[in-house]
């Protein structure tokens, strides 16, 4: 009486049961999702075998990216045949369209940079008033890459001349330059028998320039090169978009003639991204192809007689389509802005425009030139 009841032997059974069954499925589940854990290479210590996993991983990653790329093309092949408007494609995150607004961009409307560009220092030789002609030396030690690229360089840049430094002062050459009527002048520096850096001095009153030169391609070292002719070149200039990128282009235009002949089909281009300018030297063809299109054409119904009309598919037309060949000349090289300096080269008492700090760089993203014209 009054003490608690005992559980029958059939209830304690069934209890038991039921506890097991649980702990059954639980150590299935736990089973099911180590499974599914995905091991990562880091995780395994055997070389071998971690790159034999690294290599598998990368290879599901890229068929699984052929599936997502040929389904995406089904769908917009299905849409068209539809009549409908295909799906939009995701645009990707890059440094491009994630960067901070930057106020210095340049603006068709901007009065106050075209009234600077007719004062500026460049604007006889970009009015044609003034012929360019260029003095091209190198530092006291030169590299042995450093006169294959000078003579390459004189090829791309008309009216160029090279002088031997020897032991002679830069303010000294730049004196020499005003005397002789030179443009401008340009120092190829050197370090460890490598071609380091481009000093670019506007004369006879600046601004000079300090460009840090890597990645360098001779002609020689480039496939399927092609020789450029003695034609004056055509000069294209790419995503100098902001004041600072207006700044450094107008330098670099002012180096090239502003009669490009058309004739010769030579193409200079200075493209900037992130900062750094590439430069690349071609030679183009035009060719024309012709081609067969399928024009819709209506049905025609059959008349009284019961003679069928023309196909749906439609009558073939002929068409001429123009595409551009291009073949690389050399040299191949990338330039990134290191200072923009008042007046000619003075290392002491010279007034600095712009000068390259990384912590700001790290703000921006990197991103000056092209978010400065």
């Amino acid at each position: 009486m009054g003490g608690k009841r005992r559980k029958s032997e059939s209830e304690a059974m069934e209890e038991y049961g039921s506890d097991a069954e649980l702990d059954r499925k639980e150590k299935k589940k736990k089973m099911e999702m180590g499974k599914r854990r995905e091991i990562l290479p880091s995780m395994i210590k055997n070389k071998e075998k971690r790159s034999a996993v690294h290599a598998k991983l990368k290879h599901e990653k890229k068929v699984e990216k052929r599936k997502k790329l040929k389904a995406r093309d089904a769908e917009e092949k299905r849409a068209l045949e539809l009549g409908e408007e295909p799906p939009p494609r995701k645009i990707p995150r890059t440094i491009e369209n994630t960067r901070e607004n930057d106020e210095t961009v340049c603006k068709p409307d901007d009065d106050e940079l075209f009234a600077g560009n007719d004062a500026d220092e460049f604007s006889s030789i970009l009015k044609r008033e003034r012929t360019p002609k260029i003095l091209i030396t190198t530092s006291r030690f030169n590299s042995t890459r450093g006169p294959a690229f000078i003579s390459e360089l004189l090829q791309v840049i008309p009216n160029a001349h090279y002088y031997k430094r020897g032991t002679y002062d830069l303010k000294k050459i730049v004196e020499y330059a005003k005397k002789q009527d030179f443009t401008s002048l340009i120092v190829i520096h050197t370090n460890r028998r490598e071609p380091d850096a481009l000093l670019i001095i506007g004369l006879p009153d600046g601004p000079t320039a300090h460009f840090k030169l890597s990645r360098l391609v001779l002609r020689k070292d480039i496939k399927n090169h092609g020789n450029p002719t003695s034609h004056e070149p055509e000069l294209v200039l790419t995503n100098f978009t902001t004041r600072l990128g207006h700044r450094a282009g107008r330098i670099i235009q002012s180096l090239f003639p502003q009669e490009p002949n058309f004739r010769g089909r030579r193409v200079v281009t200075f493209h900037n991204q992130r900062d750094y300018i590439f430069f690349r030297h071609h030679r183009y063809a035009l060719d024309s192809l012709n081609f067969t299109k399928n024009k819709p054409v209506e049905s025609k119904q059959s008349d009284s007689k019961g003679k069928k009309g023309k196909d749906g598919k439609g009558e073939k037309i002929s068409q001429q389509k123009v595409i551009a060949r291009l073949q690389e000349c050399g040299p191949r090289f990338t330039l990134k802005l290191r200072s923009l300096q008042h007046g000619t080269f003075d290392t002491k008492g010279g007034e600095y425009e712009w000068v390259h700090k990384v912590a700001f760089e790290w703000f921006l993203l990197g991103i000056y030139i092209d978010l400065i014209c």
